[in-house]
């Protein structure tokens, strides 16, 4: 999944900074990893996981790594 872009199932992309919704959760996408960037701790997460994936910070269950949008991961809005 190296150069295809993660989608919320609404169809937007899913970036840094995007206010979502977590199993009804208020939280944040904290950064995204797609290839590797020279962070040490963002690529760590592609070695763990080749495909990629996300980071959002939640406030009732705290950060979350994740490999997909699933079914309780809602866009809310985008800060410009």
């Amino acid at each position: 999944m190296a150069e295809d872009l993660f989608k919320y199932r609404q169809g937007e992309e899913i970036r840094a900074g995007d206010l979502i919704a977590y199993a009804g959760e208020p939280g944040e996408v904290v950064f995204v990893v797609r290839t590797p960037t020279g962070d040490a701790v963002v690529d760590w997460y592609l070695v763990e996981h080749a495909q990629g994936g996300f980071m959002i910070d939640v406030a009732r269950y705290g950060r979350i790594f994740l490999t997909e949008a699933d079914e309780d991961l809602f866009f809310l809005s985008r800060r410009t």
